[in-house]
């Protein structure tokens, strides 16, 4: 079972990100205010849980949150001032829309750039720990999944309904065959030459 507070008496925002290692398409970041001693006996780790799970769970969070807020850096910024200011930018944006200024805050990962005066914690893993998180997790990955699935109408032919935006061998096919779009990362690495291509 995760954690529902780090400090009992303190407003706590959970933060996590989606999209960081992808080819394609934004970073999204959540934030998430839960009712204090907050449990759920199946929310987790966003990329432990099905599709349908999430889907369920969204709402459930939304419903259930004090506060939660999206933030949202597209791919072009990403390639500006690169992947990890990016992702933190995103969850600095989620935090500024919260309707409730937290007083602490739970980062899952390993660095975070400071936001205005609040105290944070990173903490590894942290969405498989702490249920505020494993909700911000579920929310980041959603619209971000939805997000990749609407721009695949655009363009058809990379899979991102599947694979939304990730480097599988498909997306990488699909680069190599038919260019790149307004969507990718340039900074990234998009043409892998280790890997070996069946046409």
């Amino acid at each position: 079972m995760l954690k529902s507070n780090l400090f009992h008496n303190l407003i706590e925002a959970g933060c996590d990100e989606a999209g960081r290692g992808c080819l394609a398409g934004p970073v999204v970041a959540a934030a998430v205010i839960l009712p204090r001693n907050y449990k759920h006996p199946i929310l987790n780790d966003s990329k432990k849980l099905t599709a349908r799970q999430r889907s369920l769970l969204k709402d459930e969070i939304k419903e259930s949150a004090i506060a939660w807020n999206i933030g949202v850096v597209d791919n072009n910024e990403i390639d500006e001032i690169n992947i990890l200011r990016a992702s933190i930018k995103a969850m600095h944006l989620a935090i500024d829309g919260l309707k409730l200024k937290p007083q602490f805050l739970l980062i899952d990962g390993n660095t975070f750039y400071p936001y205005k005066n609040i105290k944070h914690n990173t903490i590894i893993k942290g969405d498989g720990l702490f249920f505020s998180i494993a909700a911000a997790s579920v929310l980041a990955k959603t619209f971000r999944d939805e997000l990749m699935e609407k721009i695949h109408n655009e363009y058809p032919d990379y899979g991102w309904n599947r694979n939304k935006g990730y480097a599988t061998a498909f997306h990488r096919n699909a680069i190599l065959e038919h260019g790149i779009t307004p969507y990718h990362r340039k900074s990234f690495a998009l043409f892998n030459t280790q890997m070996t291509f069946a046409f």
